[in-house]
C-alpha cells in the first residue's frame, strides 16, 4: 500500500495506526497539497457488507460533525476494492500512549483533557450522534494541545426508526457502559460512562475493571463496584472523584443526563470551595419505585416452561405417596396417636433449638482488629489476612518509590475493625515502570528538559563538524530502548559546533617565537610575507586571517607579516634626555610615542645622581614624536620632536 496513489490525488506514505476494522495510512493529498489520514477497510472485509455498511456509516456520522474537538472528514472513495476514508492529519499521540509513558496524568491536565472531550460529545449528541466507543485509543492528543476524538466506526445515528440494535456488542469491554455489556440500547449516557473510564484511567494510570477475559470484564461492569480513585491516589480531590462516581454509575438514571452537565461539574470541580466536598452517593429509590430490568427472552421463557414441567411432575408423585399413606392410617391402632403428637411436638422444639442457634449463627458474624500490611511483599501480607479469617483482593500499580510486589496501600486500614471473611483490597507495586527513550539526536537542547528532565539526565558537550551548536549529537540510552530511571545512566551529549581554539597574539614576537606559540595551539604558520614597517626588522607586526582573541579552527595556516625594516619615509632620531635629582634614590620612567606605537616604555631605572639618557625616537610624516619624563611616579616634563625638525 505504501507508495500508491488512490483516487488520483491521495499518495500513502507511511502506516501510522490500525484498529479491529481498518488501517491507518499517513497520505499526501497532491491536489491541495496538505497531510491527510487514510483510513482503509481492512482486506478480508472487503466483500463483507456489513463491515462495509459500518465503514460508510463511519464517514458519515463523522462527515456530518463540524467540531474543533472531532477530527473533521475530508472525502470517502472506493478503488479496486479498497474503501477508504480521508480525514484530517493530527501530529501528535493518542491519549492512551500519553498514559502508558506518563501514568497518571496531573488532574489539572486530566480535567482540560475530560472537558474538550465532553465539548466534542456534546456536539455529537446534539447532531443525533453517539459514539460508543469512547477510550483513549480514539483520543489524539494535537502538539498545539488540542484534544481531538477520532474513529466514529461503529457510531450510530439515533433517530425514532431505529432505536435497537442486535447481534453483536461493538465497543472496547474495558470502556463499556452496563446496558453496552448486555447488549442493550447504546445511548448518549453510555459515552458518558466510557468517558468516566477514560478519566478514572487518567487521574489513577489504570482502568477500574480487568480480567482474564472480555467477559469476565463485562460482568465486572454489570456486578461490580469500581474502587475509588482516592484509595489508589490519595491526592485526588474529592470534588474530581465526586465526577468519575456520577459519570460511573450502573444505572443510567443517576449518571449525568448529559455531557454539557458532566463539563460544567468539571469546570469547577478543582475551585478550592469544592476540593473538600462530600463524597458522592446515589440516593436509590425504595422497593417499589420503577426499577430499569432485564428483557426477557425466548431461551428464558422456554426455561421458565420445564421448570414448572419439573415441578408438577413432583407434585404428582407427592399426592401418589399421601393416598397410600391416608390407606395405612386407617389400620393404625388408637395408642399411636398420642405417641406420634408427643414425638412430633419434641422433634419441633429441637427444631426450633437447632434454627434459634443457626440463625443467631448466621447474623452475629464475628469482628477482629484489621492488621497492618501495607509495607508487606505480597505473599506475607496475603497470608496473614487469610490466617485471620480475611480475604485479600489484589490491585496493582507502577510506583516509582516502593518495591516489586510491595503493598503500597490497603483498605480498609489498619487498626479498624472489621467483620470476619470481610474483602481487604491491597494496592500492590508493580515495581519501577520502564519508559521507552525518545529519539533525541538532531533534536535542539531545549528539549532535553521537556522530555527527559524528571530523569535528571547528564548532558555533555563535544564539538562537531557536523552536527550546529545545541543539537544534540549522541544519546545513550539509544531511542526505542526501555530503562528504568532509576538505574540507568541517562547521558545526552550536545553539539558544540566546530572545534576551536583561541587566536594568540603574535605581533611583537621573533618569527621563531610566533611559530612556537603557533604550534602549541595546535595551529600552523603559514606564508610569511617581509614588509616595510615601523617594527623592528624580525618582528612580525601583522597575522592574517585571525587576530588575536578570535576563534579558529584547529590547524589553520596562519600568515605572517614581518618587518623588513622601517620605510624609506621614516626619520630616525637620538635625544639626550638630562634628569636631575637630589643625590637620593628616585625612579625615574621614560615614555615615548612614536611611529611605532603609543605610550612605549622605553626607560624605567632608579638612579641616586642626575644622568643623561639616550632617547631613540622614530617619526614618520603622520606621527610626531613625544617624550614624556616621569620622576618618582610624577609627570615632570614633556618634549616634542616634530618630523619636519629631524634631519
Amino acid at each position: 500500500m505504501i507508495g500508491r496513489r488512490l483516487g488520483g490525488r491521495y499518495e500513502v506514505k507511511q502506516r501510522v495506526g490500525g484498529g479491529g476494522m481498518a488501517v491507518v495510512y499517513k497520505a499526501h493529498d497532491n491536489l491541495l497539497n496538505r497531510t491527510v489520514a487514510l483510513k482503509i477497510l481492512r482486506s478480508q472485509f472487503g466483500h463483507d457488507d456489513d463491515f462495509i455498511t459500518r465503514f460508510r456509516r463511519e464517514a458519515q456520522a463523522a462527515a456530518s460533525l463540524s467540531h474543533a474537538n472531532v477530527v473533521n472528514v475530508y472525502d470517502v472513495g472506493v478503488e479496486d476494492d479498497i474503501q477508504y476514508i480521508v480525514m484530517e492529519y493530527v501530529e501528535g499521540q493518542t491519549l492512551k500512549e500519553l498514559i502508558i509513558d506518563q501514568g497518571a496524568l496531573p488532574v489539572e491536565q486530566a480535567v482540560e483533557i475530560a472537558m474538550q472531550i465532553c465539548d466534542a460529545l456534546e456536539h455529537a449528541h446534539h447532531n443525533h450522534i453517539i459514539h460508543r466507543d469512547i477510550k483513549p485509543h480514539n483520543i489524539l492528543m494535537g502538539k498545539n494541545g488540542r484534544v481531538k476524538v477520532t474513529d466514529f466506526g461503529i457510531a450510530r445515528a439515533v433517530s425514532s426508526a431505529t432505536i435497537t440494535h442486535t447481534g453483536s456488542v461493538i465497543g472496547s469491554v474495558h470502556y463499556f457502559s452496563p446496558e453496552q455489556a448486555r447488549g442493550g440500547i447504546s445511548g448518549e449516557k453510555s459515552d458518558i460512562y466510557s468517558l468516566g473510564i477514560v478519566l478514572y484511567e487518567m487521574i489513577t494510570g489504570s482502568v477500574p475493571f480487568s480480567g482474564d477475559s472480555p467477559i469476565s470484564v463485562a460482568l465486572k461492569h454489570l456486578q461490580e463496584e469500581i474502587i475509588a480513585p482516592r484509595e489508589i491516589n490519595p491526592s485526588l480531590p474529592q470534588s474530581l472523584e465526586n465526577v468519575v462516581l456520577r459519570a460511573l454509575v450502573k444505572d443510567p438514571l443517576y449518571r449525568y443526563q448529559s455531557a454539557r452537565e458532566m463539563q460544567l461539574d468539571l469546570k469547577t470541580c478543582l475551585n478550592l470551595e469544592r476540593l473538600n466536598e462530600p463524597k458522592f452517593v446515589v440516593e436509590h429509590d425504595d422497593e417499589e419505585a420503577t426499577r430499569m430490568v432485564p428483557a426477557i427472552t425466548p431461551a428464558m421463557l422456554r426455561e421458565h416452561e420445564m421448570s414448572m414441567k419439573e415441578d408438577e411432575a413432583e407434585q404428582e408423585e407427592q399426592v401418589v405417596e399421601d393416598g397410600d399413606s391416608s390407606i395405612s392410617t386407617k389400620q393404625r391402632p388408637k395408642w399411636v396417636k398420642p405417641a406420634s403428637w408427643t414425638g412430633f411436638i419434641t422433634l419441633l422444639i429441637i427444631a426450633l433449638i437447632y434454627s434459634f442457634n443457626l440463625l443467631i449463627g448466621m447474623i452475629y458474624v464475628p469482628e477482629l482488629v484489621m492488621p497492618s500490611v501495607e509495607g508487606m511483599p505480597l505473599e506475607e501480607a496475603q497470608n496473614e489476612l487469610i490466617a485471620k479469617g480475611l480475604k485479600p483482593v489484589v490491585h496493582t500499580r507502577p510506583s516509582d518509590e516502593i518495591p516489586e510486589n510491595e503493598v503500597i496501600r490497603q483498605s480498609p486500614p489498619a487498626d479498624m475493625r472489621v467483620k470476619k471473611n470481610s474483602e481487604v483490597i491491597l494496592i500492590v507495586s508493580q515495581g519501577e515502570k520502564e519508559v521507552m527513550m525518545p529519539k533525541m539526536i538532531a533534536e535542539s537542547e531545549e528539549l532535553i528538559e521537556e522530555l527527559l528532565g524528571r530523569y535528571n539526565p547528564t548532558i555533555e558537550r563535544k564539538s562537531s563538524d557536523e552536527y550546529a551548536a545545541g543539537i544534540i549529537m549522541a544519546q545513550q540510552p539509544p531511542e526505542g530502548e526501555m530503562f528504568l530511571p532509576s538505574g540507568t545512566d541517562i547521558i545526552i551529549t550536545v553539539s558544540r559546533g566546530k572545534e576551536t581554539v583561541r587566536m594568540p597574539t603574535l605581533i611583537g614576537l621573533k618569527v621563531r617565537e610566533a611559530e612556537n606559540l603557533l604550534r602549541e595551539n595546535g595551529l600552523k604558520r603559514g606564508k610569511i610575507k617581509e614588509e616595510p614597517s615601523y617594527m623592528e626588522k624580525g618582528t612580525v607586526f601583522r597575522q592574517y586571517p585571525f587576530q588575536p582573541g578570535s576563534q579558529a579552527s584547529p590547524g589553520t595556516e596562519i600568515e605572517l607579516g614581518v618587518s623588513s625594516g622601517y620605510p624609506s619615509e621614516a626619520k630616525t632620531v637620538t635625544e639626550p634626555v638630562l634628569v636631575l635629582v637630589d643625590d637620593e634614590p628616585t625612579d625615574i620612567r621614560i615614555v615615548v610615542t612614536d611611529a611605532r606605537g603609543k605610550n612605549r616604555e622605553l626607560i624605567k631605572k632608579t638612579i641616586q645622581q642626575s644622568d643623561t639618557f639616550d632617547v631613540e625616537v622614530v617619526v614618520s610624516p603622520t606621527q610626531d614624536g613625544t617624550i614624556m619624563i616621569y620622576k618618582n611616579g610624577e609627570f615632570i616634563e614633556r618634549r616634542p620632536v616634530p618630523y619636519e625638525d629631524v634631519s
